[in-house]
């Protein structure tokens, strides 16, 4: 997603894990046993079997053992007796060649082609299908298998995307990178895996210890455990394990009777180790590391998704497929000490309490309160616990997956905000209002008093909100993912209350809240910055000082004695999380963003070139390019590439901008201003593209034009400051004072200690 000004982009690559389930018969590829590059080494779950009886024997036909399986006559659940398929009038089928099942479907250059497959993903509710590529690659058929009953809609064939055309340019296309099971699946499909690319042949290796999520996918390398238990003497608190994953401890679930809601008996002493090790898997983030490292933060390896808009709703709730981790870490469970075996048996990877959501629930909310209609204003038959509080949304066409936040219903925030609510999921012909006056004739109206945080995200994506955001990222009853978007949705120019939020922040307990301070620190002029936060560039948790790597980039040479030692090693680890996953254009990019940060604009064109020879549409890095072309004076060449571009994709709104500039910048400010009006024009959302569109109008002798067209961005963007600045100027040098001065005024409010505002709020005051 580009933020800031220009053709400057920074980028946050989400792992899409977005298929689940399924364990190998025939020898695979790759696979390798008893790792000697690490002093722990994998045994395999076969190991674990005989002192771990019970436990091995619920894993066995888990959806964690059958994360992932060859291809037989006894795993391939899918209809292959020469099915057919119609997709916006391309037809595909699926047959059986002897022992091998076949698909007949669209390749790359969107021909019919014939391909076997090799692997089975998933077990229910869908089963997709992997195939094999050249480069080691693996990619994900668009076709699913709905294992589900006839009676539930089930038992047919459905395409991943049937609602619109993904065809072979789409991003989203199957043999894609989107679709890619060595970087988008693998990691969280099979036992430490590593992905193996070589950048210079395009090519995968990846391996893995075991086929399936086994034992040690969570508990980690277990030879000295079982070296150990052989040897009949534990010589450590865990017993050879890498990782201890007993978040209990000797704390127990103790019901206080006049709440009747369980506390732990002992407050947690340590951050705890199961959400972060299963957020790994369940989490929707990207990847900061080659390697994953038991027992440390989830965002030591890897780098989890704020409360993004597109990913969340404003309150949170889950929208896109963001799994778990982002909406556990909101919740007053969370907080409270509750932990994933409090609800879930890992080893079967089904809830503790069997299929009754309701058991697990009343094992810490007493049910004779809880589960009764005066608590619920339903009766049990009508509305489970989850139904209120986990509310499903469904992904992949067929899979519902609950919300992790256990929230109370807020359809009043439904009403002013536009966010969903759980009543309304259920009483789909009654209106959110409705839902108020019944939750408030029930319940009263403390529910609606509760402190939230969505009405200030709301307020800051449709405007400038720092006030807000400021009072709830500074608040203790917010959880720390919302404090750390809060900070991460500050808008500039940053206040003096902001910036004083900012610095306290980069000392926060909560990595997520550092990362946001430090993206905000990296806006702030470089000699502050130097004064502020780089002990960061040696913090405990690797994302932290890559961030922080990223905040100092471009003041490098300001840094000296351990800052600068410190900033080389962050540096470093950065550079080595992005080539470890340099089969993506983005990660090439990044690479490129940070050789120009610290002075090497060769190496950048380099990295930036590399990306686009891995995907000829990737504007960030086309656009990047132009910038590093630009500064060695070729305009020319920056030119030829932003045009071959548009040759690829003619609505590309991030090339039309990029042209527009580079037109004006040459001298050529007709055509140029044109181009910035189209790039807005294709994206209207951005409210940067808007906004420098407006501006060049107005430098080209166009004032009632430029006036109109940033009033409207005005009315889409309320609240912005470059776009409300504009405005007050251009009304001011057109002889319009009371206009200049309503703009002004509005800007005030948002800005109050605003020096440059003060400053022309004073001369406009001037008669």
């Amino acid at each position: 997603m580009p933020t800031g000004g220009g053709n400057s982009w920074r980028w946050v690559w989400p792992a899409l894990i977005a298929l689940l389930g399924a364990c190998a018969e025939r020898p695979e590829p790759g696979t390798r046993f008893a790792s000697t590059s690490r002093s722990a080494e994998y045994a395999g779950s076969a190991a674990c079997a005989s002192c771990h009886t019970s436990e091995h024997d619920r894993w066995l036909g888990s959806h964690h053992q059958l994360a992932m399986q060859a291809a037989t006559p006894s795993t391939v659940s899918g209809d292959f007796r020469n099915a057919s398929y119609v997709y916006f009038g391309e037809s595909s089928r699926f047959l059986t060649d002897g022992d091998e099942f076949v698909v007949e479907t669209t390749g790359p250059d969107g021909r019919p082609e014939r391909y076997v497959v090799r692997w089975v993903f998933g077990v229910e509710p869908l089963e997709q299908y992997l195939v094999e590529f050249p480069g080691g690659r693996l990619q994900a058929l668009p076709f699913a298998w709905d294992t589900r009953s006839e009676s539930e809609g089930g038992q047919r064939w459905f395409h991943l995307y049937p609602d619109e055309y993904i065809g072979p340019r789409d991003e989203l296309y199957w043999t894609g990178p989107a679709q890619n099971w060595n970087y988008m699946c693998a990691e969280c499909h099979s036992t430490n895996v590593e992905l193996n690319y070589d950048p210079g042949a395009d090519a995968f290796n990846t391996s893995y210890d075991e086929l399936s999520v086994g034992c040690e996918a969570c508990h980690g390398p277990g030879s000295e455990h079982v070296r150990q238990a052989g040897a009949d003497e534990f010589a450590d608190s865990r017993s050879g394990l890498v990782v201890d994953l007993d978040d209990r401890g000797r704390a127990r679930w103790i019901m206080n009777p006049e709440t009747g809601i369980a506390e732990r008996s002992e407050l947690a002493m340590r951050v705890p180790q199961q959400p972060e090790t299963c957020g790994r898997c369940h989490a929707r983030r990207g990847y900061n590391s080659a390697g994953y490292q038991h027992g440390k933060r989830l965002a030591d390896t890897h780098l989890p998704a704020l409360l993004e808009e597109g990913l969340y709703f404003d309150d949170g709730q889950i929208k896109d497929e963001v799994y778990v981790y982002g909406s556990f870490l909101q919740s007053r469970m969370y907080q409270a000490g509750v932990t994933c075996t409090d609800c879930h048996d890992p080893h079967a990877a089904r809830l503790s309490a069997g299929a009754d959501p309701n058991a697990v629930c009343s094992a810490c909310h007493a049910p004779d309160r809880f589960a009764a209609p005066a608590h619920a204003g339903h009766d049990a038959s009508a509305a489970g616990c989850v139904d209120c509080h986990m509310p499903a949304r469904t992904y992949m066409v067929v899979d519902d997956r609950r919300d992790h936040s256990f929230r109370v219903p807020r359809p009043d925030l439904s009403v002013s905000l536009g966010t969903p609510n759980a009543c309304n999921a259920c009483h789909v012909d009654r209106t959110a209002a409705w839902a108020v006056t019944s939750m408030r004739e029930h319940y009263g109206t403390e529910v609606f008093e509760r402190p939230e945080f969505a009405s200030a995200l709301q307020a800051a994506r449709r405007g400038a909100a720092n006030e807000r955001l400021t009072a709830v990222a500074s608040s203790a009853d917010t959880p720390g993912i919302a404090r750390a978007t809060a900070i991460a949705e500050l808008a500039s120019p940053l206040g003096r209350r902001d910036v004083g939020l900012i610095v306290s922040s980069l000392s926060d307990p909560d990595p997520l809240v550092r990362i946001a301070a430090l993206r905000q620190l990296g806006r702030f002029p470089p000699d502050y910055r130097v004064q502020n936060g780089t002990e960061l560039l040696a913090d405990n948790v690797r994302s932290v000082r890559i961030e922080a790597a990223l905040a100092y980039a471009d003041v490098r040479g300001m840094l000296s004695g351990q800052a600068l030692s410190d900033f080389e090693s962050a540096a470093d680890e950065f550079r080595a999380a992005r080539r470890a996953t340099a089969n993506r254009p983005e990660a090439r990019t990044a690479l490129g963003d940070f050789a120009m940060a610290v002075g090497k604009p060769a190496e950048a064109e380099s990295h930036y070139r590399d990306a686009l020879a891995l995907n000829p549409s990737f504007t960030p890095a086309r656009a990047n390019l132009v910038d590093a072309l630009r500064a060695r004076g070729d305009d020319t060449a920056g030119r030829a590439l932003l045009e071959q571009g548009l040759d690829l994709d003619p609505e590309e709104a991030g090339l039309h901008h990029a042209l527009g500039l580079l037109l004006v910048r040459s001298g050529d400010t007709g055509p140029g201003v044109n181009a910035l009006i189209r790039a807005s024009e294709l994206e209207p959302g951005n409210e940067r593209y808007a906004y420098v569109a407006g501006v060049g109008l107005n430098s080209t002798g166009q004032g009632d034009s430029a006036r109109a067209w940033l009033d409207a961005a005005w009315r889409r963007f309320p609240g912005s400051y470059d776009i409300g600045w504009a405005l007050a100027t251009i009304a001011r040098d057109a002889g319009d004072r009371d206009a200049a001065i309503e703009y002004a005024d509005t800007l005030l409010a948002s800005f109050p200690d605003d020096r440059n505002l003060e400053a022309l709020r004073e001369d406009l005051g001037r008669e």
